[in-house]
Formats: structure tokens, C-alpha cells, sequence
């Protein structure tokens, strides 16, 4: 979550603050003090939905709602979110107003804003967290703002952009979570925002037609009564998405000359010669410059090979049969990454530090990462997190 995808247009310009320093000093530079979160007065949600009519121009957007009324006005609750693109943030102040919330957001959002943005930030709900790591802070924020404020939590258990237009893997056992907070659970799903500016799509908007499905999948003496289990369940449910089915079925035609580039990003294995990192994303097109296979993105959505057999033609079944393919190479222990890095770290809300150079490896022992002239050594289990986040371009550093 970004507040310049609500206080800019609907593309912000997603920039970061980046210094050089040494490792040590980085190391020794204090640590930002801890704050408990704030409730958005009144007049900060009047003026995001105000200026979300800007950024929201030309979507057309509809809301439904389904099952609301059965939490009381003003009653504070844990409301999960998907995660399509750069408009959710403007998506859900427009779908939840008037309600206050907060917002827990990662704390990269704040860096290099300068005090005045921070204070803003703050303002406005955002909870600073890491992502994919256990953060028992974030537990005690957000159970102040629910029991002590009065104010709802918005949160993305994703915790990153969906890439292929499903459902990035949610944390198992978030039913603990809502135990713990003992509040109603509201799901928003959006249709049309992933169709619209898909991450990989080099982040050019297609004219598409945004709504969002705002629904309670659990009251508070629904939490208190079903078992962890069965929230996960009405969760997983709510989070079946299927973005690329959804504008195949309901024919939504985006006919643009560039709806294929980057598409390589996250279809980067030929499944007709096997070849990896060959293929290329341009156009309209997917071709494979191994062995010259090529295949056309239909304005539906869907693939379809020029010569031959079309091997799959739904976008999501190929980014599955790449994932699969992985998990083939890690059970037979083939799967290895050894490169050559760049390393930054975050320590505080100044800049990001460019701290040097190093190596990384990523194999069945999880991650070893060493550099900086020998003085950075890392390692982290495959148990330590549940997933991670990638970007092809982060904050436009690299």
C-alpha cells in the first residue's frame, strides 16, 4: 500500500530514496521508535474519497455488498482485501466509506517521504509491518485500533500484487488471527482491477471496468463458534479468484496492440521445448526464441498457438505447470540458485542502503547470503516464511 496511489492518479510514480553506505553503518543506525496506530479523523476520509473520484475516473466502477447488515454501523472489523494492482488502495476507500479504518501496509511505503508524509501516513491509518515474517507488534496494533479506537483493520493477506490473476498464497491458519481479534471478517473482491493494469503488463491501463464485491463471511459469534479450520475454508473460498476466467467468461474484450508485453515475466518456460528465460512478450504475441514457437493473447484472454498445438491456453494453468515444474526440480534435487547480488537493507524510514555487493544461494537448505566484504553473512530456513515477495521493478531501483 502505497498513500501516493491515493493522493496521485491512478499510476503513481513509484520511487524510493536510495543511499550508498557501509554495511556497519547501516547496522548501527538507529532503529525508528514504535507508534501506536491512529483513527483517521473525519476530514482525512472525506478528502481520499474526494480525491479517489480523480484517480478512479474512467472505471465505471460498481460496488455489491452481500451480507453487511449483519454487523451493526460502526462496529469495528478485520477486512481482508486481494490484491490486483496500484487502484486497490483508491477501491476500497471508495467501497468502505465512511467506515474508518486502519491500514497495514509495509514499511518500505515509508520510506524516504520525509517527516511531513510520515505524519501523513499516520494520519490516514497506515500501520508500517514487515512483510512475511512474524511481527508480534503488528498483533498488538492491530487489536488496539479494533478494541481501544473503535476502528477497523484493512489488511491484504497476500501481502503482494497478484501476478497470474489468482490468489497469491495466503499464510495458512489466518482463522488464528481472527480468533484472536474476535471481530467480523469482511472480505473485498474486486473485478476488472487486475484486467485493468496487470503487473506484468509494464503498467499500461486497458479500458476495463472495475467493480468490487464487498461481503461478511463471518460475524463475531460466528468467529467465536467455527474452528480455525473452517474460517481458513470461507476464506480460501473467498479468495478462488480467477481473474483471466472471469474476463474469458463474461467477454470482456481487451483489444489493445500491447496486452502481451511483459508476459514473459511470469510465463518465462516454453512448455513445447522446455527452454527457460527464452521466451518474449511483446505485442501481442508470446514467443519463444528457442524454438520459434509463438502464440497470440487473444483480446479474451486466452492463448493460442499459431502453428500446432496450443499446449495451454489459460494464462493461471501455465504459471501452475512452471510452479509444478519447480517443485518437481526441489523433491529430485535438482533445484539450485547461486548469483551474483546487489544488497540493499531497510533499517529505517530514511533511504534504502546500497550496502555492496554479494552472493546468494537458494536451495532445499533455504537461503545463504554473504558479501560485503565478507562482513554480511545470512541464512534463513524454507520454514521461516511462507512465501516472498518478487518485483520486476521495485520502487524503480531494480
Amino acid at each position: 500500500v502505497n498513500v501516493y496511489t491515493v493522493l496521485e492518479k491512478e499510476h503513481p510514480t513509484m520511487k524510493t530514496t536510495v543511499k550508498s553506505a557501509p554495511f556497519r553503518a547501516v547496522m548501527d543506525r538507529p532503529r525508528p521508535e514504535h507508534k501506536k496506530p491512529k483513527k483517521p479523523a473525519l476530514f482525512w476520509r472525506i478528502l481520499i474519497q474526494l480525491l479517489t473520484v480523480f484517480g478512479m475516473a474512467g472505471t465505471g466502477f460498481k460496488l455489491e455488498t452481500e451480507g453487511m447488515e449483519k454487523i451493526a454501523k460502526g462496529e469495528p472489523c478485520l477486512i481482508l482485501m486481494n490484491h490486483s494492482c496500484f487502484l486497490d488502495m483508491q477501491i476500497a476507500y471508495r467501497a468502505l466509506f465512511p467506515r474508518a479504518f486502519c491500514i497495514v501496509c509495509t514499511s518500505d511505503a515509508f520510506v524516504g517521504l520525509g517527516g511531513l508524509m510520515n505524519w501523513v501516513m499516520r494520519q490516514i491509518g497506515c500501520i508500517p509491518t514487515q512483510k512475511f515474517v512474524t511481527d508480534v507488534s503488528l498483533i498488538k496494533d492491530m487489536t488496539y485500533a479494533l478494541k481501544e479506537m473503535d476502528t477497523s483493520i484493512l489488511m491484504y493477506p497476500e501481502a503482494s500484487y497478484s501476478f497470474d490473476g489468482r490468489c497469491t498464497a495466503l499464510p495458512r491458519k489466518m482463522g488464528v488471527l481472527m480468533k484472536r481479534l474476535g471481530v467480523p471478517v469482511v472480505t473485498v473482491i474486486t473485478q476488472g482491477a487486475f484486467a485493468r493494469d496487470p503487473l506484468y503488463n509494464m503498467l499500461q491501463i486497458r479500458d476495463v471496468k472495475v467493480s468490487a464485491h464487498v461481503k461478511c463471511i463471518a460475524t463475531a459469534e460466528e468467529v467465536k463458534e467455527l474452528t480455525v479450520a473452517e474460517l481458513d475454508r470461507r476464506l480460501d473460498e473467498a479468495f478462488s479468484f480467477d481473474n483471466f476466467a472471469w474476463q474469458r467468461d463474461n467477454r470482456i474484450s481487451i483489444d489493445v496492440p500491447y496486452r502481451a508485453d511483459g508476459l514473459h515475466r511470469i510465463l518465462y518456460k516454453c512448455p513445447h521445448c522446455g527452454a527457460e528465460n527464452r521466451m518474449e512478450g511483446q505485442g501481442i504475441h508470446l514467443t519463444c526464441r528457442h524454438c520459434g514457437k509463438r502464440w497470440e493473447l487473444t483480446p479474451l484472454g486466452e492463448l493460442k498457438a499459431e502453428t500446432g498445438e496450443t499446449e495451454i491456453s489459460h494464462i493461471p494453468d501455465w504459471y501452475r505447470w512452471e510452479r509444478e515444474q519447480v517443485k518437481q526440480d526441489i523433491l529430485e534435487g535438482r533445484y539450485r540458485l547461486d548469483a551474483d547480488v546487489d544488497i540493499a537493507m531497510q533499517v529505517d524510514y530514511k533511504a534504502m542502503y546500497r550496502v555492496g555487493k554479494g552472493r546468494l544461494v537458494h536451495d532445499l537448505d533455504g537461503f545463504h547470503l554473504t558479501g560485503c566484504d565478507g562482513k554480511l553473512h545470512y541464512t534463513q530456513k524454507p520454514t521461516a516464511s511462507h512465501s516472498l515477495n518478487s518485483d520486476f521493478f521495485w520502487y524503480e531501483v531494480g
